[in-house]
This record gives structure tokens, C-alpha cells and sequence, in this order.
């Protein structure tokens, strides 16, 4: 039986909880805003502690069974936060079918980088590096690398290992993901994808290890094939995602493919499942294909992928690439100086270039 529960709720059913515990023995935590300071729940649960203010404003609200951007609303003062609580329920409810909302502490300009994980039935728990995915637009990646470049060794470190230490202690048994954000030498855990992601494609080409063969053996109940020590990460790797979009205000671009040319070569790997004549279909997901490259170091890695690009030929429709080719060129991308709000940024002052110009 648990020792302590964390009750997550006001009110009556904060005190029906409570009471609950009681009769099983289970001390129970409160957790109030200052309004609250004199409510039941706080005054009986055998713990209390105090939130809304102990991280600051601004904070970001997030459907809790969310992705892809929607359910996500930045709120800067506690007035605003009681009116846009309710648009983010509606709309998570809308696009997930649940309206659970969580809130967390809304970072300035911080890198988003996520560690692979997995675990097995055994008690295993490895991690097998960190991948970048900061290159959003919209909250949504568009390009992603691994190793994640610019991080300290000691930041490696220590966020390799918290993502490691999550999986044991939860006794998670499947391939994962753990994201974070990092802010400076800081990182803020940000949640678990608990399945195979769109980026794992870089993670397999730095790692040699296949990630999907991997998830089928531990849900088989077999033990994870190798130790911490054994995991060898080689070289740098990239990966564009080749979106049916325009390329610059990101409306999908669904229609028949009139000409196909995916590139070659020694580094290349192109995951996709589109050809000549196939038509991208307007009711999914806008993906493509993914353009992965590897080489021995970053600067290599974004020579190749630069040149793969510009030998990538999709026709027939408007696609996320003339974008890509311009974000891997630009500085900023190449002495890593950027972060999960840098695109937008970066559009927005070409608009106004070409507006003044």
C-alpha cells in the first residue's frame, strides 16, 4: 500500500480523499493557493504545501493528453489564468476527447531536448543519448539532431541520468522518450512519450541500435540486449521533416505528387511512404517523409544534409523544405543559437524585412 498521497484536487472531494486515506493509514498532502490558505482540505490533510505562486508568472497551460501543439495557451498573470483555463479545457476536450489541463513554469527562450530511455520487465534501465527537437514552429519540430549539440558535459551528464532514474523508479517497461527543457546549465523536466517518436530515426543512426526491434523484444518480456556501458553513440545526425505545407505561412498542402526524387549516398536514410502519384491525403497527418542524414561530426552532418536537400525533389505540391534549407544555412542553426520559439521569431522578422524592403 502507498505511504503518502498527493491529493491533486479542493474542496469536498479533497476531504473524501482524505478520509479515504485515513482508513487505509496513508498520510495525505494538501496543495492550496492563497486562496485556499483556510479551506478544510488544507487544515486536515496531514501535509500542506503552497503553489499558482512559488513558480511566477508567466506560466503555460497544457492539455494533459495533448500534442502537436494545440491545448497550449501562455498566461501572464493569475486574472488571465481563470479566463484562458476554460478556452484550454474546451479545446482539449475538443481535440483529445479529454480535458484534463496541467500547468507549468513558461521558459523565455530554453532548448527542448529529450533523452531515449527504455526499460524492461527485469528491472533494466538504460538511456541511449539526448536528442534537440528546439527547431519548432508552432510547437511542432521540424528539424531534430542527436547528440544534442552545445550542451556541457556536465549538463549531459546530469539530464541523461534524470531520465534514467525516472524510468527505474517508475518501473517503466517499453522504449520511451523523456523531454526536457533546458534553459542555461538548468533543465525542467517537461513529460514521457511513452512509444516510439518521429525524431528516433537520428537517435538509431548515432547509436546503431534498432529502437523498434527493441520495444517488440521488452514487450515480448525479454531482457534489454545490452548495458549502460554498452551503448556507443558514433558521429552526428540530422533530420529534416519534409511536411505537405506551404513553406512559410505552414498551411497544409495536401494533392497528388507529379514528380518524386528522393536523395542518395553514403549517410542518407529516407523514411517514407510516398512515391510518384501518390497523393497526400488531406484527413492526416502532413508528413511526407523523413530526410536523416549521419556523418562523423555536426559540421559534416549539416554539409550533407544541405546537399540532400537540394537533390530532394517533391512536385505536385508545396512542402516544408524551402524553409528547412534556409533555417540549416542560417547561423544561428550552425553556432547553435537557438531555441523552441526561434522560428517563429525568424519568420517574423523576414516579414517585416520584406515589408520594409
Amino acid at each position: 500500500m502507498f505511504s503518502k498521497v498527493l491529493i491533486a484536487n479542493r474542496g469536498e472531494i479533497a476531504l473524501r480523499v482524505i478520509r479515504a486515506c485515513r482508513e487505509l493509514g496513508i498520510r495525505t498532502v494538501a496543495i492550496y493557493s492563497e486562496a485556499d490558505r483556510n479551506a478544510l482540505h488544507v487544515r486536515f490533510a496531514d501535509e500542506a504545501v503552497r503553489i499558482a505562486g512559488t513558480i511566477g508568472y508567466p506560466v503555460l497551460l497544457k492539455a494533459a493528453f495533448g500534442g502537436g501543439g494545440k491545448g497550449m495557451r501562455v498566461v501572464s498573470t493569475e486574472a488571465e489564468l481563470r479566463k484562458v483555463y476554460e478556452t484550454t479545457e474546451a479545446e482539449a476536450e475538443a481535440s483529445f476527447g479529454n480535458a484534463a489541463v496541467f500547468v507549468e513554469k513558461f521558459l523565455a527562450g530554453p532548448r527542448h531536448v529529450e533523452v531515449q530511455v527504455a526499460g524492461d520487465k527485469h528491472g533494466a534501465a538504460v538511456h541511449v543519448g539526448e536528442r534537440d527537437c528546439s527547431m519548432q514552429r508552432r510547437h511542432q519540430k521540424i528539424i531534430e539532431e542527436a547528440p544534442a549539440p552545445g550542451l556541457s558535459a556536465d549538463l549531459r551528464r546530469r539530464i541523461r541520468e534524470a531520465a534514467v532514474q525516472l524510468v527505474r523508479h517508475t518501473n517503466y517497461f517499453s522504449v520511451g522518450t523523456c523531454e526536457f527543457l533546458v534553459q542555461g546549465e538548468e533543465f525542467y523536466f517537461l513529460e514521457v512519450n511513452p512509444r516510439i517518436q518521429v525524431e528516433h530515426p537520428v537517435t538509431e543512426e548515432v547509436s546503431g541500435i534498432d529502437l523498434v526491434q527493441l520495444q517488440i523484444r521488452i514487450a515480448a518480456g525479454e531482457r534489454i540486449p545490452f548495458t549502460q556501458d554498452e551503448v556507443k553513440l558514433r558521429g552526428h545526425a540530422i533530420e529534416i521533416r519534409v511536411n505537405a505545407e506551404d513553406p512559410w505561412t505552414f498551411i497544409p498542402w495536401p494533392g497528388r505528387i507529379e514528380g518524386y526524387h528522393a536523395p542518395g549516398g553514403p549517410g542518407i536514410r529516407i523514411d517514407s511512404a510516398v512515391h510518384d502519384q501518390a497523393v497526400v491525403q488531406p484527413h492526416y497527418d502532413s508528413l511526407v517523409a523523413k530526410l536523416i542524414v549521419w556523418a562523423e561530426d555536426r559540421e559534416r552532418a549539416i554539409r550533407r544534409v544541405q546537399w540532400a536537400m537540394d537533390e530532394f525533389v517533391v512536385e505536385g505540391i508545396r512542402t516544408t523544405l524551402p524553409i528547412q534549407r534556409a533555417l540549416v544555412a542560417d547561423p544561428a542553426f550552425t553556432n547553435v543559437r537557438f531555441h523552441t520559439r526561434y522560428i517563429d521569431e525568424w519568420i517574423k522578422g523576414r516579414k517585416q524585412r520584406d515589408e520594409e524592403g
